[in-house]
């Protein structure tokens, strides 16, 4: 999972650094030429797209120093956390679901996967498999079994004797 992670945000740099160093100077050189620059809205927006970009970047290679510091080992082998997945069974609902937690950057709701920051990852955070959860969401609580967890120690191969974690 976390390659996974690290191959997007690769990706998305190095789109946005294309973008930054290639297309927008274009643009930008094209809506110069057009004139008068107060009133010309293509190099505002180019600008303005330039600001963003270089700020998404920034944000990303955070986000790639952050992961850079994760370890593993130290994590929870038996503990709903980052990289888990979860099979729940909504109680209110009558219905099972599957959950992959993951970075809030990198959540998909149709793929299953939830971020560490929503509601239901936040609820989910450090409980066990076998265990109800009580969750607070924007239609009122709701109460989650947990039918089924593998950790992302587990997901990885290692041996419960070498994770660290709880």
């Amino acid at each position: 999972m976390l390659d996974e992670i690290r191959d997007k945000i690769e990706a998305e740099i190095g789109r946005l650094t294309h973008e930054l160093n290639v297309e927008l100077p274009e643009r930008i050189r094209i809506a110069v030429e057009h004139g008068d620059l107060r009133e010309n809205a293509e190099y505002k927006a180019g600008l303005e797209r330039q600001g963003f970009v270089q700020a998404r970047i920034g944000h990303l290679q955070a986000r790639m120093s952050e992961l850079s510091k994760i370890d593993v080992k130290a994590m929870p082998w038996d503990k709903v956390g980052f990289g888990s997945k979860v099979k729940v069974y909504n109680v209110a609902m009558e219905e099972e679901a599957e959950f992959s937690i993951v970075a809030g950057d990198f959540m998909d709701l149709d793929g299953g996967q939830v971020s560490m920051a929503s509601p239901i990852g936040r609820g989910l955070m450090g409980s066990r498999e076998g265990e109800d959860v009580t969750i607070s969401l924007p239609v009122g609580d709701r109460v989650f079994k947990i039918l089924e967890l593998v950790t992302l120690p587990q997901q990885l191969g290692l041996d419960p004797d070498e994770v660290k974690g709880e």
